[in-house]
């Protein structure tokens, strides 16, 4: 994974101050045994976590890409297994390791398609068959100040609806058409459209994804 793909700089200044916001929508997990072990890839400071522990899961683990995220989400929930990705997108679990895995607005902090592939790959392979994966992310935003962001940066990224931020990250939107090629590996369950509110406090349309390996 290339740097512009981790931006650890970015998040490790960002960690103490940033508030993560997608919802966690509880009915999806109605057939997941309290006990089963539940990965959270890309976990930050353990918001979601924090809710799956609140629901009774008691076999939680979270990784993410940025040391002070993780040492954040030691200190708010000593209960749960934190980790850093030390070479993302692998991480150190066997294959089938998880019966369940979370990936909640991490696509968006990935805006090459390679990394993404890249980190999809990884997540099959350390979910057991049948296992599921919960995806929130976000669509491409059709407001003109979104537009406008997409057409500034469409001539130096890859992929329309990449986009950089006045505090110095890259993040991308993508087309609905975008994820079931991505997850093409995987078992489309159900899907959902959310609201979500950004980290810059403005609200944006996002997709959650239920799907099984």
């Amino acid at each position: 994974m290339s740097e512009l793909d981790s931006q650890i700089p970015y998040w490790d200044a960002a960690a103490a101050t940033k508030t993560f916001t997608h919802p966690l929508h509880l009915p999806w997990l109605d057939g997941i045994s309290r006990h089963s072990a539940i990965l959270d890839y890309g976990c930050g400071y353990g918001r979601t976590l924090q809710e799956l522990e609140q629901q009774r899961f008691d076999n939680l683990t979270g990784v993410d890409t940025s040391p002070a995220m993780i040492e954040r989400a030691g200190l708010l929930h000593p209960t749960v297994r934190f980790g850093v990705l030390d070479a993302p997108p692998l991480s150190p679990y066997p294959d089938a390791a998880f019966d369940a895995v979370v990936l909640f607005a991490l696509l968006t902090c990935i805006p090459g398609e390679e990394a993404q592939r890249g980190v999809i790959a990884e997540l099959h392979r350390v979910l057991e068959p049948g296992g599921i994966l919960y995806v929130s992310d976000f669509l491409l935003q059709d407001d003109e100040r979104n537009r406008v962001r997409y057409d500034r940066c469409a001539s130096h990224y890859d992929h329309y609806g990449v986009f950089e931020t006045d505090d110095g990250a890259v993040f991308r939107h993508h087309p609905r058409s975008w994820f079931p090629f991505l997850l093409s590996a995987f078992e489309e369950l159900d899907t959902r459209d959310i609201t979500v509110t950004t980290m810059s406090g403005h609200e944006s349309r996002g997709i959650q994804i239920l799907a099984r390996r």
